[in-house]
C-alpha cells in the first residue's frame, strides 16, 4: 500500500484522481483550502478508514510522510484564476517549491499537474510537446499560463539540481461530473445555459477550437504517467485529439440537454487562443498505449446528468 499525497484533492480532477487510487489500494491524503474545491465532491470518500483530508493553502510549506504526490492545486478557469491573478501565480510556484520540498525531503515521487496553457495561443497545430509556446507574459491569462511554465522550470530544476523523481504531464481540456458549474468553463457553462433556457454565449465567431477529454481517461493517463520508468519526466500531453469548434460543442449540448437555448456572440476575451488540439503520439509511445477511449457524446450525457442532479 502506497501513502499518496494529492494538492487540490477536493477539486474537480483530484476527487476523481482520490477515488480512483483509493480503489486501488492505496493510502491517500487529500489536501485542498477550498478555494475552487468543494467538499461535496470528497465527503463520500470520508468514510474511508484510508482517506484523510486536510484543509490546507499549499502556499504555505506542509510535512507528511508521503511515497508519491500529486500536485493538482491551482485555480484553473479564467473566472477563478483572475479572481486574483497574485495569488494564483503564488498558488503555482510556491505550490511546486513547497510539494518539491517535500518530496526531496521524504524521497516521494512526485508529478506536476501542467497544462495546455503553457502553449499560450498557439502557432504550431496540433501542439506537441517540443513547441515552447506562444504566450503572452503580461496579459490577464499570465498568471496562470506563465505560473505553470515556472512550476515546470523549478520541477526540471529540482530533479537536475537535487534529483528529486518527477513527472510532468500538460493537461487539455477536461470536463466531467464534479466539475463546479460557476468556473466558467465552456462546457460548464454551455450546459448551465442549455438547462435552464438561457441563451448560450459563445465568444468570438464561434470557429475557434478546442480537444476535450473526459475526466477517466485524463486520471488513467496520470496514473500511467506516475507509474512510468523513472527516466521518463515528460512533459507529456494528456488530452483527446478529436477536435470541435465552439459551434459545435454548443449545438451538440443543445440536442443533448433538448433545450430552446439560442445561441449569441459576446466579443472574444483577450489573448484566448484560436486553436488547441494535443499531439499525443509521446503518450501512446510511453505509457501503454494510453489513448482517450471516451467520445464527446458519451462524455457529455453523464456530465449532463451530473449537472442535472446539482441543487441549483
Amino acid at each position: 500500500m502506497k501513502k499518496i499525497l494529492i494538492t487540490g484533492g477536493a477539486g474537480f480532477i483530484g476527487s476523481h484522481l482520490c477515488e480512483r487510487l483509493l480503489k486501488e489500494g492505496n493510502e491517500v491524503l487529500c489536501l485542498d483550502n477550498y478555494f475552487t474545491g468543494n467538499k461535496k465532491n470528497i465527503i463520500k470518500l470520508l468514510d474511508n478508514p484510508y482517506f484523510e483530508m486536510v484543509r490546507h493553502d499549499i502556499t504555505e510549506p506542509y510535512y507528511s510522510e508521503v511515497d508519491e504526490i500529486y500536485n493538482l492545486a491551482c485555480p484553473a478557469s479564467p473566472v477563478h484564476y483572475q479572481f486574483n491573478p497574485i495569488k494564483t501565480i503564488k498558488t503555482s510556484v510556491m505550490g511546486a517549491i513547497n510539494t518539491l520540498g517535500l518530496a526531496k525531503r521524504v524521497g516521494a515521487k512526485i508529478l506536476q499537474a501542467s497544462t495546455s496553457e503553457v502553449y499560450g495561443d498557439p502557432a504550431v497545430h496540433p501542439q506537441p510537446e517540443s513547441y515552447w509556446g506562444h504566450v503572452n507574459p503580461i496579459g490577464i491569462r499570465s498568471c496562470y499560463d506563465e505560473g505553470k511554465r515556472c512550476a515546470e522550470t523549478l520541477f526540471m530544476d529540482y530533479h537536475i539540481q537535487n534529483n528529486v523523481a518527477i513527472k510532468i504531464i500538460r493537461i487539455f481540456n477536461t470536463y466531467g461530473p464534479n466539475m463546479n458549474p460557476l468556473d466558467g468553463r465552456v462546457v460548464s457553462n454551455f450546459i448551465v445555459q442549455a438547462l435552464k433556457g438561457e441563451e448560450i454565449t459563445i465568444f468570438g465567431d464561434g470557429l475557434q477550437t478546442r480537444s476535450f477529454q473526459y475526466v477517466d481517461d485524463l486520471v488513467e493517463g496520470m496514473i500511467r504517467m506516475m507509474g512510468s520508468d523513472l527516466s521518463f519526466l515528460g512533459p507529456v500531453n494528456l488530452g483527446n485529439q478529436n477536435e470541435f469548434t465552439m459551434l459545435e460543442l454548443a449545438q451538440e449540448i443543445i440536442a443533448l440537454t433538448n433545450s430552446s437555448s439560442k445561441i449569441i456572440h459576446m466579443p472574444l476575451p483577450q489573448d484566448d487562443p484560436k486553436q488547441r488540439q494535443p499531439d499525443i503520439s509521446l503518450a501512446k509511445e510511453r505509457l501503454n498505449g494510453w489513448e482517450p477511449t471516451i467520445e464527446l457524446k458519451e462524455g457529455l450525457r453523464k456530465t449532463i446528468s451530473y449537472f442535472k442532479a446539482l441543487d441549483w
